[in-house]
């Protein structure tokens, strides 16, 4: 198993921001990712939709014999324990608990604002991972996806939104002293979210302490690729691959060839 790929799944293109990471830590190891684009945002969805949408997302990954399943979505993640027990012991890890434990790295007592799809609110999945070592403090901004998928990274609109999540945010006593991107899409938005939350607020995400936890896992496992060249990715997505290949290069940071994405069917 340790030539076969890793696999990344997210609703979209978010999930290419951990991927990104992934790839710099890992640059022996081959990747496939999956981004149902037909039915994103899972953020909107019930937790039981996820849960079916992430069940055959996996199974898909899983028939493509993948030796490792990042589940590159913090809505998904909620079900990833389950996943990690139907698919065994094919090893299964999300990014919440990565995302905690960067944001408690930077600000042990918080209070941590955390920035997340209305399904990861409501859970309270970031409340339970910090597990009441520091204060927490949640926004939903539903409007973050829409904005990120459809390249509108920075400008008046990007901006407004911004502002209308964040200020009941920055207002809170005591004031947070760190947000949390608590979704993989909002990262490309961080230089606006920068701007209005202003130099002093420490931002992360979870993409670096995921590609860290993927790292240690191959160690223990003894699953890490020895290719003296890394292997090109391959893109899967359940709707308009061409328009993943061109919105995608904004978050995976490099070029992505249109002959590299397949439109399948997960249904």
């Amino acid at each position: 198993m340790n030539q076969a790929a890793i696999g990344i799944f997210d609703s979209g293109m978010g999930g290419l921001t951990v991927m990104r990471a992934l790839t710099s830590a890992l640059p022996s190891e081959q990747f496939i990712y999956l981004g149902d684009t037909a039915r994103l945002p899972y953020g909107t969805k019930s937790a039981t939709t996820v849960r079916r949408y992430a069940m055959q997302a996996a199974q898909a990954l899983a028939l493509r014999g993948v030796k490792l399943i990042v589940v590159a979505c913090n809505t998904a993640s909620l079900a990833a324990r389950e996943l990690a027990a139907s698919l065994a012991p094919l090893p299964v890890l999300g990014v919440i608990e990565p995302g905690a434990a960067a944001a408690l790295a930077v600000t042990p007592q918080g209070p941590i604002a955390v920035l997340a799809t209305e399904g990861t609110v409501k859970e309270g999945a970031y409340a339970r991972a910090i597990g009441g070592r520091a204060t927490v403090l949640q926004q939903a901004c539903p409007l973050f996806v829409p904005l990120a998928e459809e390249g509108l990274i920075d400008g008046q609109i990007t901006e407004l939104v911004v502002r209308r999540y964040l200020e009941p945010v920055l207002s809170q006593s005591p004031a947070p002293r760190t947000l949390l991107l608590g979704c993989t899409h909002y990262p490309v938005l961080r230089e606006v979210i920068r701007r209005i939350a202003g130099p002093e607020l420490a931002i992360v995400d979870s993409a670096q302490t995921t590609a860290a936890a993927v790292t240690e896992l191959l160690r223990v496992r003894q699953l890490r690729a020895d290719r003296n060249a890394p292997a090109a990715p391959r893109f899967l997505v359940t709707d308009a691959p061409e328009r993943f290949a061109r919105i995608g290069q904004v978050f995976f940071g490099e070029v992505i060839d249109p002959d590299q994405v397949e439109l399948i069917d997960l249904q």
